[in-house]
């Protein structure tokens, strides 16, 4: 034990339950990922959000996943609906992630897009659609974490490049076509 000798207390930090949230931001800022648009319908029409947390878990069977806060209102009724197609943003869609990622209620509005065989919005001009039902839901503090199977996929532009989200922006450098300056998606902190 380490002691201060004016007090004879311990003088070591007292021990937390771990970074902020602010702190888990910054840090895992640096772990560039792609960008999604994860989509779905519900009795009200479409409805969908912007989405980094998403992976491919399996090939057979065929699963992925994605992450969505609790607090979200497109989450309850994609899952209410069991099906969600997962949108996968080309580096030159950058006014589409930003629709996506406000909290106007109007992200449909003016836009193309059709309905997969199962009824969840699919963007013809994304790199790839993944079209997947809900096959498992775990929560994990503020998020679930959705594992879908994939029912189907549609290959829009292979050579594509993919839009890429890293320490707050979009690109990696200046010398990426997509590099633009700091976003913060109504969070109330700076990457910086």
């Amino acid at each position: 034990m380490a002691t201060d000798q004016s007090t004879g207390l311990d003088s070591r930090p007292a021990p937390h339950d771990g970074p902020s949230g602010a702190e888990m931001r910054r840090a895992l800022g640096h772990f560039a990922s792609g960008v999604t648009i994860v989509t779905g319908a519900g009795a009200d029409g479409p409805v969908g959000f912007a989405c980094q947390s998403f992976a491919s878990v399996s090939l057979d069977p065929p699963l992925v996943l994605f992450c969505a806060d609790h607090r979200g209102r497109a989450w309850p009724i994609i899952r209410a609906a069991g099906v969600f197609t997962v949108n996968v943003l080309a580096a030159d869609q950058i006014d589409l992630c930003m629709r996506f990622g406000s909290r106007d209620g109007a992200k449909f509005r003016d836009l193309d897009w059709t309905a997969s065989p199962w009824g969840s919005p699919s963007f013809p001009e994304t790199i790839v659609q993944i079209h997947a039902k809900v096959e498992t839901v775990y929560t994990a503090g503020d998020h679930d974490v959705i594992i879908g199977r994939v029912l189907s996929l549609s290959e829009a532009d292979a050579d594509a490049r993919p839009l890429l989200f890293y320490r707050g922006r979009f690109g990696l450098d200046d010398g990426d076509p997509s590099f633009v300056t700091p976003i913060t998606w109504g969070w109330d902190d700076h990457w910086w």
